[in-house]
């Protein structure tokens, strides 16, 4: 059995420090007690008599993540015996946690996303990591609209991920990429992990989660080590044209706080919140037909299956690492199973309505956890639909906002649904997709379960849904 122990003298304080591991994590003794998890360790190599160890931790509780490289000299090993406990170490740390060392990863870095940070970002804090980690890079910078839909359309299957340093605008671009290539089934199965650099960052919330949904060293680690996971996408058609959609699709208020604001993106976050306070003065309902094909209707049903399927994900093994090509190349995207002109099972809300929204994925925004119940790959839409109320009932539920409490708001529709219709009645109005701008049109929305690929630290979305508040006596 591998040596489980070694001494080393710290080069930083001079100090004798005690290096031991279990299948779970790493713990340096030297007087005080760090323990690392094996998820956050991310390299380990010996230079002669050097050993120099690196993961990923917060210096403090409150820091955000960062790399930190611990190196000392062996005190007390031959070299064989720290070649094998560097090995046995690195072996847990990957392989035993079904992640492949070394990933070849594509990244893709847009520089005028959000803050338009995204470059000196990757340089400083990302690279690093990756480098650190054995990552082989091919990096490529945007240089127009739709540059990332080009790479993705014609993308080899040489990759293990690709990196996505911006926000959730250029996945939208790269998913749609992947529907024109010529082997669109296999480009999809290529895993794509988001580095938050732009300004709603929903995706790498739901990933990540509330505390480190903005942590680029967190996004970093789970480009070394996140576990494929499958999620369902949704195909949008408008006058015969069909678009991939990940996140979200937005009318009336909710559009414009989005697409509204879309010329105030210096103002970062805040712009969200100017959107909002502009809508709530202008109050306008939405002019809009809505039409689904609901599943579920009842919103403690749909807690109740969210949780037992957190449980089951929770208690699964560690899946082995996914081949990304089929041996047969699938040539077209998964069909349409729903017609515009198919009436049978569908149901027509027929009450004036303040906003339609619709999407995957709990997180649209760090203000907003708008589909709480949301499952990765069920194969269903959540939607949900603000009957028009007044200003007092819409400024006091959305104090709750960023905990999903909208979600228990008696006057919100929340539905679980195959797909969705709107008909506009009014030529006047904002469709907003996945935070870009479409025509106010007639259009129709269904689900493709499990189509799309992401990495995932958790195999699951990293968001809690708020209880049911307690009914007043």
């Amino acid at each position: 059995m591998a040596q489980r122990d070694l001494t080393i003298r710290a080069a930083a304080t001079k100090k004798l420090s005690t290096l031991s591991y279990t299948d779970t994590e790493l713990t340096i003794t030297d007087g005080r007690v760090i323990q690392v998890p094996m998820r956050q360790v991310i390299g380990a190599r010996r230079d002669a008599r050097t050993l120099n160890l690196s993961y990923i931790a917060r210096k403090k509780k409150a820091d955000p993540m960062s790399l930190t490289n611990f190196v000392g000299t062996v005190e007390d090993a031959e070299d064989d015996a720290v070649d094998a406990w560097i090995e046995t170490l690195l072996h847990m740390a990957y392989e035993g946690a079904g992640v492949k060392r070394g990933r070849r990863l594509k990244v893709i870095i847009n520089p005028h996303g959000g803050t338009k940070k995204g470059v000196a970002i990757f340089n400083k804090t990302i690279e690093p990591i990756l480098r650190t980690a054995q990552c082989s890079l091919d990096v490529i910078h945007t240089t127009r609209g739709g540059h990332a839909y080009d790479i993705a359309k014609t993308i080899k299957f040489e990759y293990d991920a690709i990196v996505v340093v911006s926000g959730d605008g250029l996945v939208h671009e790269i998913l749609n990429g992947f529907a024109h290539h010529e082997q669109p089934i296999n480009a999809f199965r290529i895993p794509l992990a988001p580095v938050p650099t732009g300004t709603g960052n929903g995706l790498s919330l739901n990933l990540l989660g509330m505390n480190d949904g903005f942590d680029v060293s967190a996004a970093a680690l789970n480009v070394v080590k996140g576990l494929s996971m499958n999620v369902d996408v949704f195909s949008l058609t408008q006058n015969g044209k069909r678009t991939i959609s990940f996140m979200s699709q937005g009318m009336g208020l909710i559009a414009d706080l989005d697409i509204g604001t879309e010329h105030l993106r210096w103002m970062g976050e805040a712009r969200f919140m100017y959107g909002l306070l502009r809508g709530m003065i202008q109050f306008k309902p939405c002019p809009v037909q809505l039409s689904y094909k609901a599943v579920e209707l009842d919103k403690d049903k749909m807690i109740d299956t969210l949780r037992k399927r957190r449980m089951k994900d929770k208690d699964k093994d560690v899946p082995a690492p996914p081949s990304l090509q089929n041996s047969e190349a699938e040539t077209a995207l998964p069909p349409l199973k729903h017609s515009s002109t198919d009436n049978d099972g569908w149901t027509t809300l027929e009450k004036p309505l303040l906003y339609v929204f619709a999407g995957k994925g709990p997180y649209v925004g760090r203000d907003l956890m708008a589909f709480p119940v949301s499952l990765p790959d069920d194969g269903l839409i959540d939607i949900i639909a603000q009957p028009v109320s007044s200003r007092s009932e819409i400024l006091l539920s959305l104090g709750g906002a960023p905990k999903g409490e909208l979600y228990w708001n008696s006057s919100l529709q929340y539905i679980k649904a195959h797909a969705y219709r709107v008909k506009p009645l009014s030529p006047k109005g904002a469709l907003a997709v996945d935070g870009e701008i479409f025509p106010f049109e007639e259009f129709q929305v269904e689900t493709h379960q499990g189509l799309a690929t992401l990495l995932s630290p958790h195999g699951y979305y990293a968001a809690e849904p708020a209880p049911r508040p307690k009914r007043k006596t």
